[in-house]
């Protein structure tokens, strides 16, 4: 019962954005949540909050670094691993080069 409670008190008729309620409807998106638009019957979008968007934008993005990391993660081979100093030899790297980098903050 709740779920059909949520979805009538979620969606609105695009012929409120047309009786001039858009400034109403926008201020209800940003203190209750996102709300579908409905068209002839028929969903045709969804109204969030600029700070809404981005979260669900962060969280989508999270999850897709989260399947990278766990993919390159699934062939992790302890024994193909160099030291620093082999990368270090093998580029002509020096500890001289690194003295000036306490700044520089690496992932």
């Amino acid at each position: 019962m709740d779920s059909i409670r949520s979805a009538i008190e979620n969606t609105i008729p695009i012929s409120l954005f047309n009786r001039g309620l858009a400034g109403k409807i926008f201020d209800d998106v940003k203190t209750n949540g996102a709300k579908v638009v409905m068209k002839n019957n028929t969903p045709e979008c969804v109204l969030l909050s600029p700070d809404e968007y981005i979260r669900l934008l962060d969280e989508a993005n999270d999850a897709k670094l989260l399947a990278a990391a766990t993919e390159r993660m699934s062939h992790y081979d302890p024994s193909t691993l160099i030291t620093q100093e082999d990368v270090d030899r093998e580029l002509g790297f020096s500890s001289s080069d690194y003295e000036n980098t306490d700044d520089v903050f690496f992932e």
